[in-house]
């Protein structure tokens, strides 16, 4: 579940609760405004003040939260707030950086740190067994129609002979995109959201149950085409990978700047398109060094091949990276072992 739009299976649920507000004015003239309201909650007063840069928040011993809202006198709070000389609103400017009508700010950042609290220790569990295996886990992340499907089915076949690879595929509806993995002969589990807008690691730890997952292999996990929540739910990979297409726009990473940030890698697809579409592939890829100055940018085409080769060289740079891990995590237990023997060995009356 995302605190943005409501989706998933968590048991957490946003809920709306009471709260009372009483203001008054001090000699000063500062108008102040005191909301206890209840464990969790702060009032939407404090919402506002917040985008003003005036909301306080603090949790008593009893775990309720009280909010100090200031607004000096004269001075006009909007509930959204506006950029000086426009009519633009900004609803993502309070504490929990995302607004849900009847929800108040300290909920949702209460409501999100639950989610991602056992998202995070369900994805540590992938990561263990990802780790203990030798395989190379990356979460490929998209608005919808960047090709990333084609781009794993082309992947996967030049990978074949080389890597063992599979695939979690995840959509809201149908066993396409699996389908069409599971022609290239390489294992695959579909995984159907229904209304949710991204996996989660709880989402991904069933599939590994049902996938034919290889040791010291590549496990692309294709997550649901939105740049937006996915960015915030760990699956347990080593890395994001995101992949942009020419065909939707240099300015993405500005737009949806949190996934770009979360990912290691941005692979610019479809340059094929180029001479058909006004697009500056210096200033995408300067936009997103500029939301995230160490993210690596590789312009391919899952139709024509090109830039292929830096692509599989990164996988096969990071699967042998993965395998090394792997390697030293054996050797480090064996030595473990050896040491315990041997002391097991000293302390025991020989005969």
């Amino acid at each position: 579940m995302c605190t943005t739009c409501g989706c998933g299976a968590g048991e957490t649920r946003p809920e709306e609760h009471a709260s009372h507000e009483q203001e008054h004015r001090h000699a000063d003239a500062t108008v102040r405004s005191h909301s206890p309201g209840h464990t969790g909650d702060a009032p939407e007063s404090a919402y506002r003040a917040a985008e003003a840069g005036h909301a306080h928040f603090h949790r008593h011993a009893d775990g309720s939260i009280h909010s100090h809202t200031h607004v000096h006198a004269g001075k006009h709070v909007p509930t959204q707030r506006a950029t000086a000389g426009t009519n633009d609103l900004h609803f993502g400017l309070g504490p929990a950086g995302a607004h849900a009508p009847g929800i108040s700010q300290a909920r949702m950042v209460q409501i999100e740190e639950d989610i991602l609290a056992k998202n995070d220790r369900l994805a540590a569990r992938n990561r263990k067994v990802f780790a203990d295996r030798g395989v190379l886990a990356l979460n490929l992340v998209s608005s919808p129609g960047s090709g990333k499907t084609t781009l794993l089915v082309r992947t996967i076949e030049a990978l074949a002979g080389r890597l063992p690879t599979a695939v979690v595929e995840g959509d809201q509806q149908t066993s396409v995109d699996a389908d069409r993995i599971r022609a290239t002969g390489a294992p695959a589990v579909q995984i159907n959201t229904g209304k949710g807008c991204h996996l989660d690691a709880g989402m991904v730890g069933s599939a590994l149950d049902r996938l034919a997952l290889a040791d010291d292999g590549i496990l692309f996990i294709e997550n649901v085409g939105n740049l937006v929540c996915p960015a915030s739910f760990d699956l347990g990979e080593a890395a994001k990978v995101v992949v942009l297409s020419v065909t939707e726009g240099e300015d993405k990473p500005l737009k949806y700047p949190d996934m770009f940030r979360a990912a290691q890698l941005m692979l610019l697809n479809k340059i094929d398109l180029l001479p058909y579409v006004n697009f500056d592939v210096e200033r995408c890829a300067g936009h997103a060094r500029r939301v995230h100055p160490a993210i690596t940018v590789i312009c391919i085409s899952s139709t024509t091949g090109a830039g292929f080769p830096d692509w599989l060289r990164w996988l096969e740079t990071h699967a042998a990276d993965a395998r090394a891990r792997r390697r030293e995590s054996v050797a480090a237990l064996r030595q473990r072992v050896a040491e315990l023997e041997a002391r097991l060995a000293a302390t025991t009356p020989q005969p």
